[in-house]
């Protein structure tokens, strides 16, 4: 992890943060634990690499979307959780995308020291210049443990954010669309 490859040990910089926070940091049960953060550090910010794969669209130029995709990310300026679900929607011009690479793209965007609207506009971003649809729309909600666990302490406080290109942003009716099929059960 290229991030994580400085001249310190992660797992001796968590060692010293326990002495901070736990008056028993040698004890049995966090004796582990720097270990085990190190590996989840490197787990969960390297997500699988992919390749976005595309099909011609064989005329279909309706609305593809894909709600409920869940998604986790660490918050950059707390270093918490923040989860949530995603709906993302595009319209194919000449090229639709293995479904699967919708999930993936979210992940690369969200696997890493993030902000709520930068993982969306990234998100939008990439899937505009990937598959050249007319038209591309994403909604993150989220819930953020920094606002949950400490500051304001308002649990189960929810967080939506949008990102439309192209005829989602130009056309009321089809922003509307994809705005009731997202929330829709």
């Amino acid at each position: 992890m290229s991030a994580m490859a400085n001249d310190f040990s992660v797992e001796e910089a968590v060692r010293r943060l326990l002495g901070h926070v736990d008056p028993q940091p040698g004890r049995e049960g966090l004796e582990q634990t720097p270990r085990r953060f190190k590996r989840f550090l490197e787990e969960f910010l390297q997500p699988t690499p992919f390749e976005v794969t595309t099909f011609a669209s064989d005329g279909y130029d309706e609305m593809v979307v894909q709600r409920g995709i869940a998604f986790y990310s660490l918050c950059e300026h707390h270093l918490l959780p923040f989860f949530g679900e995603v709906a993302i929607a595009y319209i194919p011009e000449a090229r639709v995308v293995g479904l699967s690479k919708l999930a993936r793209t979210l992940d690369h965007f969200s696997r890493r020291l993030q902000n709520q609207e930068r993982i969306t506009v990234q998100v939008a971003d990439f899937l505009a210049e990937q598959l050249q649809p007319k038209g591309v729309a994403v909604q993150l909600t989220a819930r953020h443990l920094c606002m949950e666990m400490r500051g304001i302490q308002k649990p189960g406080t929810v967080t939506t954010t949008s990102c439309v290109r192209g005829i989602f942003k130009s056309d009321p009716r089809t922003r509307n669309e994809f705005l009731q099929l997202a929330s829709s059960n």
